[in-house]
């Protein structure tokens, strides 16, 4: 077996391993998703799981194809179990900019525009998970988001050609997924201070 294949091996596995334990959070209501941000996260997923495969990717888009489609399962069971639903127009203008990627990749015959598009809207799609988080920071899973961390980091690893359009996108969300972990520890803490002082 190839390193890549191996490594593309471990990133799917680490993907369904992260979210189960979160799809059963979102059951017991202990996370509560923003559905919005969910369905734009595996709209940008999705077509940048397209974009690794046709700039050479191979193996390596893998993980990313399976992402989109257990994040869309997500936003899905998270709307049947009314999460978080409110859609402000930041939200609308995210998804736009998302799908606007695919007729700049269309004109340009070169996907590294279209995936620098969807890395920016899947990174502004946290917006709304944020500005939830930093009001509620208990109903995230941290969990979670740590172990995408460290699958979009593997997933680099499974890549057969590094290029900015193959790259860019796991790297970019594997430090932002590591950064809202110590957002979320930070706001968590400051809230218990909050009630231990009042």
């Amino acid at each position: 077996m190839r390193a890549e294949d191996a490594w593309s091996t471990a990133s799917t596995a680490l993907t369904f391993a992260a979210f189960v334990p979160y799809v059963r959070a979102v059951a017991r209501r202990t996370a509560v998703p923003h559905v919005f941000s969910w369905v734009l996260w595996g709209t940008t997923t999705a077509l940048v799981a397209a974009a690794q495969w046709a700039d050479g990717g191979g193996v390596g888009a893998i993980p990313t194809a399976a992402s989109a489609a257990v994040t869309y399962g997500v936003a899905a069971f998270a709307y049947t179990r009314r999460a978080d639903v409110s859609v402000h127009r930041a939200d609308v203008a995210f998804f736009v900019a998302a799908l606007a990627a695919l007729p700049a990749w269309f004109a340009t015959d070169d996907p590294t525009a279209a995936v620098l598009v969807l890395t920016a809207v899947d990174l502004l799609g946290f917006g709304p998970t944020v500005r939830k988080a930093l009001d509620r920071p208990f109903e995230e899973d941290l969990g979670f988001y740590a172990l995408m961390a460290v699958r979009n980091g593997i997933s680099l690893l499974a890549l057969e050609h590094w290029t900015l359009a193959t790259v860019a996108f796991p790297a970019a969300v594997g430090l932002a997924c590591a950064a809202f972990v110590v957002l979320v520890v930070v706001r968590r803490r400051q809230e218990s201070s909050g009630v231990a002082d009042g």
